[in-house]
């Protein structure tokens, strides 16, 4: 417990409940969006995340539901600010958030995937979520969100997201 009142521990569980709007499945420790937490003193407490793009309008919704789940909990002051340090990259989902899109019906980002580099060397390869077939076709760039990609499957006929990769 910090000064008898909150453990650093507890608040990381209470946020556990705050998700990420854009996709309900995953919350900002799945996320990996939550940077840091600061305890200073007996009534304030300072959240860090960092946006997954500039300008993604879930951050603000984020931010609210951060403020608001605390001082639920009896934090009286509650600071949310964002991170940009180190950009956000789809390398600090974890593992329980691959498994969360795709069982969601999005296709979680490729490992080690060359997204960016498509032009210049061969396009990554996104498995249908659905039937789990690799003979799939890009549609879009821009799918549901920016954020997404929106791709087919050529076996099951099924449209699908791909949570794009960003490095």
């Amino acid at each position: 417990m910090h000064n008898g009142k909150w453990s650093l521990d507890q608040i990381h569980d209470w946020l556990s409940a705050v998700k990420d709007p854009e996709i309900p499945v995953l919350n900002i420790h799945d996320m990996g969006i939550l940077r840091s937490i600061d305890i200073l003193g007996d009534e304030l407490v300072v959240v860090a995340i960092a946006p997954t793009y500039s300008g993604c309008p879930a951050m603000n919704t984020i931010a609210n539901d951060v403020r608001r789940i605390l001082q639920s909990k009896g934090i009286p002051r509650v600071e949310v600010v964002e991170s940009l340090q180190h950009p956000w990259t789809t390398d600090w989902l974890s593992a329980e958030a691959h498994e969360k899109l795709e069982a969601f019906g999005i296709a979680p980002p490729q490992i080690g995937s060359p997204d960016k580099t498509a032009l210049f060397s061969k396009a990554v390869t996104v498995p249908c979520p659905q039937c789990k077939s690799r003979n799939t076709q890009l549609v879009s760039q821009f799918g549901s969100t920016a954020c997404k990609a929106l791709y087919r499957c050529s076996d099951c006929q099924e449209p699908f997201d791909y949570f794009k990769c960003l490095r």
